[in-house]
């Protein structure tokens, strides 16, 4: 499958990094260690803080291959996460007009690797930049750093579905693995939020919403609506 193991390269990356770091700040006090234990229980601390730290992002990013339904009709998940709103909103850029909404919160201690919910083509993509506020908040879709990506559906001639890439309070970094004209199947990895934040997808009004409030959902796999 397309983009497989690059969350897992992107982990890996960190930790390097930070390990030379490490390896820095230690090889610029060595000659302090001697002065003290003090010193050493510092160190000590500094390196096993390290090792949580590599053990936390190697299971951050991590990668499963959903089971992704075969039916027609279906708008997926396009990650994992709890389902936190459910209603109507008006959407100009790519939906252009008003939709149904189902967004999804994503904590730290959810994959975070994204899923198209449909089978079809990029049609479009445009990053904004803004704030970095809670992504549990509503008001974070309008406000905060976003990546909005529209998929034009192979199944179903004029449709169109939207995807929302939400930075959070801790996420600062939003990597689209795709581009404009791209086609993607659904369940297909398309980009990567690093650390907590939100999806938001945008269904046609005509879309039977199957998911609820409060719902635990797989990116790729969880049914969220069908085609109405």
């Amino acid at each position: 499958m397309k983009h497989a193991g690059k969350a897992g390269q992107a982990g890996r990356r960190m930790i390097l990094w930070t390990l030379v770091l490490i390896m820095a700040v230690l090889g610029g006090g060595l000659c302090a260690i001697v002065l003290g234990s003090l010193i050493a229980v510092a160190t000590s601390f500094l390196i096993g803080m390290w090792f949580l730290f590599a053990l936390f992002t190697l299971y951050f990013f991590r990668d499963p291959t959903p089971s992704v339904p075969k039916a027609q009709g279906l708008y997926l998940s396009p990650c994992h996460g709890t389902v936190t709103i459910i209603d109507e909103v008006e959407e100009p850029e790519f939906m252009k007009g008003r939709c149904q909404r189902i967004s999804v919160f994503l904590s730290i201690f959810d994959v975070h690797v994204q899923k198209a919910p449909i089978s079809g083509v990029v049609n479009y993509m445009q990053y904004h930049e803004g704030e970095f506020l809670n992504a549990m908040k509503p008001e974070s879709a309008a406000r905060n750093e976003n990546v909005l990506i529209g998929f034009d559906s192979s199944e179903e001639p004029g449709e169109r579905i939207g995807v929302r890439l939400i930075a959070g309070v801790i996420a600062r970094r939003i990597v689209p693995w795709i581009a404009e004209g791209d086609a993607v199947e659904r369940g297909e990895r398309v980009s990567l939020i690093q650390f907590g934040s939100r999806c938001d997808l945008y269904a046609p009004l005509s879309a039977r919403i199957e998911a609820k409030l409060g719902d635990k959902v797989i990116g790729g796999q969880t049914i969220l609506a069908r085609r109405g």
